[in-house]
């Protein structure tokens, strides 16, 4: 089975000196973060309700926390990853998952050998990347229709058909 708590969002800055925070939200709408109820925080798992969503610029939206009433306050809670329990959101449709059914799933490359198994999905502000655990180290794979073409949840697998130099020892193409 997998995990029983799915990742939402992030806390990725501060808004104002009034204890707003800027969230990246993982939903479909960026509106729709605080739809799910109250959102566990890691680490430290605290419990968290954002309230007066707003969406803003880069993609995230502002909301207050309960409780934060400074910028220090808010400051505090950045870097917190929030999640809820996979039991409130709906299920995903035909073709849909959530990322947290990606992670674990062995990475193949489109000839049929081995590259590794997915650690995680992440976005460093230039759009969504798999992070791949490989003998060699990590590497980081766009997360595009064109560089992984085929997620199969069911089978547990992805095919990766990475850019020109991705893969190769050159300086520069290390991963992470």
């Amino acid at each position: 089975m997998r995990d029983a708590r799915v990742l939402l969002a992030e806390i990725v800055g501060v808004h104002g000196v009034q204890g707003q925070v800027r969230v990246r939200a993982h939903t479909a709408d960026p509106l729709d973060v605080a739809a799910y109820g109250p959102l566990t925080a890691e680490p430290g798992g605290l419990t968290l309700t954002l309230e007066g969503l707003r969406e803003a610029k880069g993609g995230v939206v502002v909301a207050r926390i309960p409780g934060v009433a400074d910028r220090d306050a808010a400051a505090a809670l950045k870097g917190l990853r929030l999640y809820v329990s996979r039991s409130v959101l709906p299920a995903p449709d035909k073709e849909e998952f959530y990322y947290a059914d990606l992670e674990g799933l062995r990475a193949d490359l489109v000839d049929g050998s081995a590259l590794g198994r997915v650690r995680r999905v992440v976005n460093y502000g230039a759009g969504d990347m798999l992070e791949i655990d490989r003998d060699t180290g990590s590497v980081l794979v766009p997360f595009t229709r064109a560089a992984v073409p085929t997620v199969d949840v069911a089978g547990g697998r992805v095919v990766v058909d990475p850019p020109p130099g991705l893969l190769t020892d050159e300086p520069g193409n290390e991963g992470t």
